[in-house]
């Protein structure tokens, strides 16, 4: 009786989660050829991967309350109320939100790569040192005196920055 009322909805929900398991396929496979391609570590390609993932599950979860009969004025309210909060949430903690989207801009363009030897030119403190790790919220930087420098993404977009030696690790030099 159940399965016969609601065989459409069942139907529209099976089809809705297999177009969005071949769009992550897809989605997948494409974050890592352009990983692999770029040159980017294995863990910052998982990264983007993840986010690629809670971003579909989200639009996997509209569309499923669209199917289950929600109102778009039900759900407009929902989505306005959850993203209130939100943004209240986020705005006491944007740089965090900063540097997250910035790590998602700089695996996509970001022309340096770990074991590079780069300079920032910043007036109050200038740095010149190897990449040693391009995390979700920050650069791991090794100096000449061996001291580990953690780098927000976000201000690495907002410096100038200058390539001294493209992979510098594995030219001799020892990064630690």
């Amino acid at each position: 009786m159940f399965l016969e009322a609601h065989l459409k909805e069942i139907i529209s929900s099976i089809i809705l989660l297999i177009i969005l398991l071949i769009i992550r396929q897809i989605v997948i496979v494409l974050v890592k050829k352009i990983g692999r391609k770029s040159g980017i570590n294995e863990a910052r390609i998982h990264l983007i991967q993840r986010y690629s993932t809670v971003s579909i599950f989200l639009i996997g979860l509209l569309f499923l309350s669209i199917i289950l009969g929600a109102k778009p004025e039900d759900l407009a309210l929902v989505f306005s109320s959850v993203f209130a909060v939100i943004g209240i949430a986020l705005f006491a903690i944007w740089s965090i939100l900063s540097n997250i989207t910035s790590g998602v801009i700089m695996f996509f363009s970001f022309p340096y790569k770990v074991g590079d030897k780069i300079s920032i030119h910043d007036k109050d403190f200038p740095i010149e040192a190897i990449i040693e790790d391009i995390g979700a919220f920050q650069l791991h930087l090794r100096l000449d005196n061996g001291n580990l420098v953690t780098y927000p993404n976000n201000l690495i977009l907002q410096k100038a920055v200058t390539l001294i030696q493209k992979d510098a690790i594995d030219d001799g030099h020892d990064a630690l």
